[in-house]
């Protein structure tokens, strides 16, 4: 298939680079030159563009794909690109992100978007459905009040890729919790004997004063406050 994400940041990468290495043609699309890097990600075409102008879209040539992607960190952007992608160019499969579980209620077909997706609704779902009588794994914590979602893509360079995530849990720094890894097969809980792999974007739950570790420790991480 022809897939165009819009959003290069650490999400829309991780997406490509499944969907690249399962032999999908994919597109990625953004207007921020840091967010470019082509030799991070060879097999992925890149565009340097804002995806909510409709002449980057018909440069793009967005009616000969198959899916469109909306995974930039901002929800007025990926309902723009998902309604131009479905009413201007016809896309079968619109497929969006929803950054604030508040803006859940717009996104649906009236802006054209076929599916949304929530990250930081399905951590809070894999959060609330641990059996309560179940104590916590060692290198986790239960959800903090003020606690912060974060998440990364594990590079090639990164010393966690390739090997279990027991490493990563255990070299965690105090008030972070390893929530969820997102990988081909979806969201899923932490599972410490599996391996990681280049491309998995690894979510945390953290105490505010522990994203300056964690960013140290990972060399990037993306946070959003918690819903």
């Amino acid at each position: 298939m022809r897939i165009a994400i819009a959003g290069a940041g650490s999400v829309g990468r991780s997406i490509a680079t499944e969907l690249a290495g399962n032999g999908h043609d994919v597109l990625l699309i953004d207007r921020d030159t840091r967010a470019i890097g082509v030799d991070d990600l060879p097999e992925v075409e890149w565009l340097l563009a804002d995806a909510c102008e409709l002449s980057t879209l018909e440069d793009a040539r967005l009616g000969d794909f198959d899916v469109v992607i909306a995974a930039s960190s901002d929800d007025k952007v990926n309902l723009v690109v998902s309604l131009l992608a479905k009413t201007e160019f016809g896309v079968g499969r619109v497929i969006a992100r929803i950054n604030d579980p508040a803006n859940e209620w717009l996104f649906n077909d009236s802006w054209g978007v076929d599916l949304a997706v929530s990250p930081p609704r399905l951590i809070a779902d894999l959060v609330e459905d641990e059996p309560e009588e179940e104590p916590f794994d060692e290198g986790t914590l239960p959800p903090l009040p003020g606690a912060e979602i974060a998440e990364s893509v594990l590079r090639a360079d990164s010393p966690f890729a390739g090997g279990p995530e027991s490493g990563l849990i255990a070299a965690l720094p105090e008030g972070v919790a390893l929530v969820a890894v997102v990988g081909p097969g979806g969201v899923r809980a932490p599972e410490p004997e599996r391996v990681l792999s280049v491309g998995n974007t690894v979510v945390f739950l953290a105490e505010p004063d522990s994203l300056g570790p964690l960013e140290v420790l990972l060399g990037s991480v993306d946070g959003t406050p918690e819903a």
